[in-house]
């Protein structure tokens, strides 16, 4: 059968919105993002770092984000150095961040009144000095590029392992093309030495690609106490020995020689700030006045 007149489409033919076709951002455009990134990180990095290694006068630099290999990398690392591998979002995707073992062991050095000196030649492994300081600059340097990277979420950033030989710690394939940001650190007696930073181009995309995604949920956990960076924090707590009226006309004719009589509680409270933290009663430990505790909250 022979139709009188040309077929018509029913309705319009769809036209798609550009953005939903735009194809995920390659390396070429996210490489820029990392470079901003590393600018940003320079000035908390500072912060963190003049402290420990030479106060004021130190400076840190970022340089251009450039692609490699893992193989690449580890053909010209030193035998030694902090090397931390870090996981990123609930998938864990690997970042890693590398720091010089010599820098480590002058900032080890300065915190135990040393002139911030390391050893020549440098020891085949970190001291358990040094592996403290380490601990000490990944959490550092994990809060600091969790603040810049994904802003709003500290815990999307979490150390994973550490090795001071970076064949060892095997963070991700040595053939695998990764984007790696180096910043360069620069002591007040002249020394520089380098951050360096790594990263695969799937965690790439995953901390810079502008195409929507289903962002994963993120798992609130009780923060631990005892762990890092809580534990170090220290805290003003206070002994109440004695809490007692007294009326202004007494404390006015109050001079050097005069006797108080005072009472002292049966439980003494631990305070924190104005919190009550704990009750004990007072006695002696090692000829000094001691608080022994008998119940805490």
């Amino acid at each position: 059968m022979k139709p009188e007149r040309p077929p018509v489409a029913a309705r319009a033919v769809a036209q798609h919105c550009p953005e939903l076709l735009r194809a995920e951002p390659g390396p070429e455009e996210l490489l820029p993002l990392l470079t901003r990134a590393g600018e940003r990180l320079t000035r908390p990095l500072l912060a963190g770092l003049a402290p420990l290694a030479g106060g004021k006068a130190l400076t840190v630099k970022a340089k251009p984000a450039k692609l490699t290999t893992l193989e690449d990398i580890a053909m010209f690392a030193p035998d030694l150095a902090a090397n931390s591998l870090i996981g990123v979002g609930a998938e864990s995707l690997p970042l890693l961040a590398s720091l010089d073992a010599a820098a480590v062991l002058r900032m080890v050095d300065r915190t135990f009144g040393g002139r911030g000196e390391a050893p020549s030649p440098l020891p085949a492994e970190f001291p358990v000095s040094a592996e403290l300081m380490i601990v000490r600059l990944e959490t550092m340097l994990v809060r600091e590029l969790a603040a810049v990277l994904v802003p709003g979420q500290p815990e999307a950033l979490r150390p994973l392992r550490r090795n001071g030989n970076l064949v060892l710690l095997e963070p991700f394939a040595r053939d695998a093309t990764v984007a790696q940001l180096e910043l360069d650190v620069t002591e007040p007696g002249g020394d520089t030495w380098q951050i360096s930073l790594a990263l695969p181009l799937p965690t790439l995309s995953a901390l810079f690609s502008t195409s929507p995604r289903r962002s994963a949920p993120v798992r609130h956990a009780m923060a631990d106490p005892l762990a890092e960076p809580f534990a170090d924090v220290p805290m003003q707590l206070s002994a109440v020995l004695v809490d007692m009226a007294m009326a202004m006309a007494t404390v006015a004719r109050l001079e050097p020689g005069m006797v108080v009589p005072v009472a002292v509680a049966r439980q003494v409270p631990l305070r924190l700030g104005a919190v009550t933290v704990a009750t004990g009663t007072v006695g002696a430990a090692d000829d000094r006045v001691a608080l022994q505790i008998r119940s805490a909250f």
